[in-house]
């Protein structure tokens, strides 16, 4: 069995979204997943970005405004959005509180290299 918790893993800050990076490429032999957990404050956004692998987002809490491609929806609680390979997407958040999601790609990709470097940070000891 193969179990990480989102507060003992790598992760990215960056432009108001805190990135924990649970799953990457090379986490387990021959996994076929990256798997990330995403928190993004109030008032902030992803950058619109693309990238090969395709992708689901999974709105855990909160309410965004989500794009892929030329399409733009709101999206909140308990929404799963598809993200095809090499699409351009981005979500902001709309409310005054956390917005949360869930994002799971496939195939799996080194996310570490992915995000800025500079911003990612080890776990916490203890």
């Amino acid at each position: 069995m193969f179990k990480r918790n989102k507060f003992q893993v790598l992760t990215g800050e960056r432009e108001g979204l805190l990135s924990h990076l649970l799953l990457q490429e090379g986490d387990i032999p021959d996994g076929k997943l990256a798997i990330t957990w995403v928190d993004i404050k109030p008032g902030s956004g992803q950058r619109p970005h693309k990238h090969f692998p395709e992708q689901v987002y999974v709105i855990i809490k909160g309410k965004g405004r989500m794009r892929v491609g030329k399409e733009e929806q709101e999206v909140g609680e308990g929404d799963l959005i598809y993200i095809p390979p090499n699409a351009i997407h981005g979500i902001k958040n709309l409310l005054d509180e956390e917005l949360t999601y869930l994002s799971a790609s496939t195939p799996a990709f080194n996310i570490k290299k992915f995000y800025d470097t500079k911003k990612l940070s080890e776990p916490e000891e203890g």
